[in-house]
């Protein structure tokens, strides 16, 4: 009896919450249902103008459809997932990334059962997959949460109703150079670049933007060809100068300067991963500056850039190499090498190859190889046993993988000041250093060989490999020899596609903010497409034919009207082109960290011109080396004093566990591998860095007393020559005002308040100098290109 009451008690406990949550749930559903029935006046107006826009679309499709550009995309970003490279995640044993495998039959005799029939798309089974109402036959499958504009389906129909043309990637097929296209705004196209910009313009029935200013020009091309800002000087000869010729002028004369070799080499260094210490726990230091002295000596001196990379890799062994030829291959000496005991010496030595490779290979070919470590790549045709044909080309250096603390790593040179008066003039080596050692390249075990590693493990070989690289870029000549210097002129073989693209591309984004092809670093299938392909091998092509003269290319790249546009974005291209990848206008870019602090250095008249020598250490916070330390080496940063402080940020001392920390700040890659493209961030700590960093205060400090000895400036002119020098231009009347009134304000609360630290020797003028200097640094324009 007992038993009955407690289950009654329990049913009526239970129905005591499902009561309510039912009527929960109906309510919900009721409401659901009732809001389903209205549409708001937006979402319909947004319904349909999409549908206006689909409709616009499909009406527009390109009159021949290329794989490459049109459907392939399609196919990647909505077929690849289940029907790709990767056997883990295939269905049905379809694959839609290969010729083969997209155009074989799914059921043997039945044409119907063929996925794709080229020029027949009724009997394609794609064709009735995709455009399939039937939501258990659709595809994409709902539960994919991928779908196909009806724009994408009618690019996949024409595709196949035109033949199904398939082609291979588009970076791997030589390049073509076309002729110049004709256009319409003919006075705007001043030269090759113009001609391509306008027309894809046209085509997209936009019109470039106005030129920008003068001020706006000069800064822009300062920064982008030195890394430096104009003086006032150069500011008033540029402004005051009415020749047609006078931006050219400004052009020439920084291609000529030695800044602009420092300018090229900090890009260089990033590729490079140079850096002043090993790497690794311990983090001990070396000496790899003489190397980056030849970078930048190279860049003023425009060695070609055939040259340029061939006596990197390979100057060791052309025929009676010189020694600046054998200095110039310690870039494939920048890898990190450690010190730490107890570690396999083979498993850190294969590491040193592995970092070789893939340095060449992305640096030099846009390729990321090192996917075919352990496996064949999943996207590009690279097999594993190509990649280590390519490995073995730097397998042949008789080094160790674990150094002893203060080993300098064989195979390296001895530098002395005799080598330098006689072949090496571009060292500059400190009166104080009788001498210094030089890791470089040397094939001093030409009998190692080189096996397929399972797995990528250094520990297991497998079978053995000759020397040679992808056979689908080019295949290795037999009257190449098998050494690097054959590798190196096999990358600059007139048939090689990928080189002379991804040069001129890195170029373009050094430039213009983002490459033709925005993954730089990735010109697989994987990497994103050219926005102008035909110009980028319009340029490839020129750059070969003009002998691989850089500093050419870079000339006819500022000298464009589209390099000279406004940077002022209108509502309709917001609309249109938010990321200007159809350069309608200048991309508005943000000063790299070297240029923020050499800016601020340059405009306070603090910066030491002089080229070269060892790594300095300006300021950086306390401690922070200690915190990282494993209690050997480098365990505390000490400052430099006198003209080191201020020297150019290229020359910092780097240290790879603790790179410097402003730069760091500011988006500097951590130099531990290759890096072509540097990350671009806008965060609260880049607003801290400019408010505080020491540098910056004693930059604005040295700018207000420097401006303040000139006696014969008034108020106004004072202001007006600080703003110029920091941001390139003239203030407006309005502008003018406010920062006087800021002055002002300052200067009163320097009196009145009690909280303010004064010394005997800060004046009230002073210290409001000091901080307009330091506002104007913090304003937005400061760390602006133009």
């Amino acid at each position: 009896m007992a038993k009955g009451k407690y289950s009654n008690n329990r049913f009526v406990l239970v129905l005591y919450f499902l009561v309510p949550f039912a009527i929960v749930l109906l309510i919900k559903y009721g409401l659901s249902i009732s809001d389903s029935s209205y549409q708001s006046i937006g979402e319909a107006n947004s319904t349909e103008k999409s549908n206006s826009d689909s409709t616009e679309k499909i009406n527009n499709l390109p009159d021949t459809i290329d794989y490459i550009f049109d459907v392939k995309p399609i196919l990647s970003d909505r077929c690849y997932l289940c029907h790709g490279p990767d056997e883990g995640t295939r269905e049905a044993g379809l694959r839609l990334d290969t010729q083969v495998g997209a155009f074989k039959a799914i059921e043997k005799d039945d044409l119907y059962k063929h996925v794709i029939v080229p020029g027949n798309p009724e009997n394609s089974k794609l064709v009735y997959k995709i455009t399939n109402t039937d939501l258990q036959q659709v595809m994409p499958p709902p539960s994919s949460n991928l779908t196909l504009s009806e724009y994408e389906k009618q690019v996949l129909i024409k595709w196949i109703e035109q033949g199904a043309e398939w082609k291979s990637h588009w970076s791997f097929v030589p390049t073509v150079k076309k002729e110049l296209p004709k256009v319409t705004n003919e006075e705007w196209a001043s030269n090759a670049v113009d001609r391509f910009i306008a027309k894809r313009l046209e085509k997209e029935g936009l019109k470039p933007s106005e030129e920008a200013s003068k001020e706006q020009l000069i800064r822009r091309v300062y920064f982008d060809l030195t890394g430096l800002p104009p003086s006032i000087e150069d500011m008033d000869a540029f402004l005051n100068d009415e020749t047609p010729n006078a931006y050219e002028k400004v052009v020439d004369k920084l291609l000529a300067s030695k800044a602009y070799g420092e300018r090229m080499a900090a890009t260089w260094l990033d590729i490079s991963r140079y850096a002043d210490t090993h790497g690794y726990q311990d983090d001990l230091e070396r000496v790899m500056w003489p190397w980056r002295d030849w970078v930048i000596s190279a860049f003023n001196r425009n060695i070609p850039y055939n040259e340029f990379v061939k006596w990197q890799l390979a100057g060791d062994l052309i025929p009676n190499a010189t020694p600046e030829q054998i200095v110039a291959t310690a870039f494939n000496r920048n890898h990190k090498i450690t010190q730490e005991g107890g570690v396999i010496d083979e498993e850190y030595r294969v590491e040193y190859v592995m970092d070789r490779a893939n340095t060449t290979s992305k640096a030099i070919m846009g390729l990321t190889m090192e996917c075919a470590r352990c496996h064949d790549h999943k996207y590009d045709p690279i097999s594993q046993k190509e990649f280590y044909g390519f490995y073995g080309f730097f397998n042949k250096v008789d080094e160790k993988g674990q150094i002893d603390y203060g080993e300098i790593p064989q195979p390296n040179i001895e530098i002395t000041q005799k080598e330098i008066d006689e072949t090496l003039a571009f060292i500059n080596l400190p009166d104080s250093i009788k001498a210094i050692k030089l890791m470089v390249m040397k094939d001093n075990a030409p009998d190692r060989k080189t096996y397929i590693l399972k797995r990528g493990q250094y520990d297991a070989p497998d079978e053995e490999v000759e020397l040679g690289t992808p056979n689908f870029i080019l295949k290795y000549s037999d009257s190449l020899p098998k050494n690097r210097l054959g590798l190196a002129h096999w990358l600059f073989d007139k048939d090689n596609a990928l080189t002379a693209r991804v040069a001129v591309n890195r170029m373009w984004q050094h430039i213009f903010g983002v490459g033709i092809v925005s993954t730089s670093d990735d010109f697989g299938n994987q990497g994103a497409l050219p926005s102008h392909p035909e110009l980028l091998d319009w340029l490839a092509v020129t750059f070969r034919e003009e002998g691989w003269d850089m500093k050419k290319m870079y000339k006819r790249m500022v000298m464009s009207n589209t390099y000279k546009q406004t940077s002022k974005i209108t509502p309709e291209l917001l609309e249109v082109d938010p990321s200007n990848v159809l350069l309608a206008r200048y991309s508005r870019s943000k000063l790299t960290a070297e240029m923020i602090r050499d800016n601020a250095l340059a405009v306070s008249g603090l910066l030491v011109d002089k080229i070269g020598g060892p790594s300095v250490k300006p300021y950086q916070p306390p401690g922070l080396w200690a915190e990282t330390t494993s209690g050997q080496g480098l365990t505390k940063y000490i400052p430099d004093t006198g003209e080191n402080l201020y020297r150019r940020s290229l020359y910092t001392f780097w240290k790879r566990t603790v790179p410097p920390p402003s730069m760091m700040t500011f988006d500097a890659p951590t130099r531990d591998f290759c890096e072509v493209k540097r990350q671009k961030t806008s965060t609260p700590l880049q607003a801290l860095v400019m408010l505080n960093d020491p540098q910056l205060i004693e930059a604005a400090s040295h700018l207000a007393k420097k401006t303040l000895k000139d006696k014969t400036l008034s108020e106004d002119e004072r202001v007006k020559l600080i703003f110029r020098k920091i941001t390139s231009r003239f203030p407006t009347e309005v502008e003018l005002d406010q920062l006087i009134q800021y002055v002002e304000t300052v200067e009163t609360d320097f009196e009145n308040n009690s909280d303010i630290n004064k010394t005997e020797n800060t004046s009230k003028t002073e210290y409001a100098y000091t901080l307009l200097s330091s506002m104007i640094f913090n304003l937005d324009e400061a760390i602006i290109k133009g």
